[in-house]
């Protein structure tokens, strides 16, 4: 949905999870750009092929950069890279930085999920979580952080998911580390407060980015009381806002995007 109401006019926005075109990371670039903002894309690809998701291909970040940029947005892509190694996540904000000044919004959707009941756990699959979706988004906060204009407010926006409103139990790594970005929200966004920085975290419930098909897909679309899946776009509404000045009261809150979804039939 535009509103074009809500603008991001000089805006310095950057987002992680941006890696291909089905994906929330994508939608949220276009949408954030559409209202004005200067937009810095990551994402790493390998990891989408890997998965093998329908619509994955190498290259999708700087693609979509392209894109945008030939419909006179203001978006460059960033190097590709493994959020779980040690030295990646500042490395992503430098380079931010370095490709369209200091930055003043920060959009962590970014994540790593396999799913592994109890009996399969190892400590790889544990730390791979761990790794990518908690110590990756503390140190590219700290690193936010510090390259912030004094005289700017700035605004980060987190992604959790349903685990704290129901069990995940195939994926409880995940759901761990998702219930740790809520932690994470609710401590940060008190110790930022001073510096003028808000932070947030969205629950975009199950979205439509193309990971399910045929009976599973029908089965989670029934449980919608309006009958369809979430949508990129109807997160990226949210994340607009928040980023808007419309939000500016607005701090430490999870909020749940998710359309009434029901988790027993």
């Amino acid at each position: 949905m535009t509103n074009p109401t809500l603008r991001l006019d000089g805006k310095k926005i950057l987002i992680t999870g941006v890696s291909r075109p089905a994906g929330i990371g994508a939608t949220l670039a276009t949408r954030l750009s559409d209202a004005g903002a200067t937009v810095a894309i990551h994402g790493y690809s390998d990891y989408d092929v890997l998965q093998k998701y329908v619509d994955a291909k190498h290259d999708a970040t700087s693609e979509l950069a392209k894109q945008l940029t030939q419909g006179n947005k203001t978006a460059v892509s960033l190097t590709a890279s493994d959020l779980s190694k040690s030295d990646a996540a500042e490395a992503v904000i430098a380079e931010a930085v370095q490709k369209i000044g200091n930055i003043d919004g920060l959009i962590l959707n970014h994540a790593f999920s396999t799913t592994a009941p109890i009996g399969e756990w190892t400590s790889e699959h544990i730390d791979a979580h761990l790794l990518v979706n908690v110590r990756a988004s503390m140190l590219m906060i700290q690193a936010f952080t510090k390259q912030m204009e004094i005289s700017k407010s700035g605004v980060i926006t987190l992604f959790t998911s349903g685990q704290y409103l129901g069990p995940m139990i195939n994926e409880i790594s995940y759901a761990v580390s998702k219930d740790a970005i809520i932690g994470l929200c609710k401590q940060v966004s008190a110790a930022l407060a001073p510096q003028n920085i808000r932070v947030n975290c969205i629950n975009p419930g199950p979205n439509d980015t193309k990971y399910s098909f045929g009976g599973d897909y029908e089965f989670v679309r029934k449980l919608f009381p309006a009958g369809r899946w979430g949508t990129p776009d109807d997160t990226a509404d949210l994340a607009l806002f928040l980023h808007s000045d419309y939000a500016k009261w607005i701090t430490g809150q999870v909020i749940a995007s998710e359309g009434g979804f029901r988790r027993t039939v």
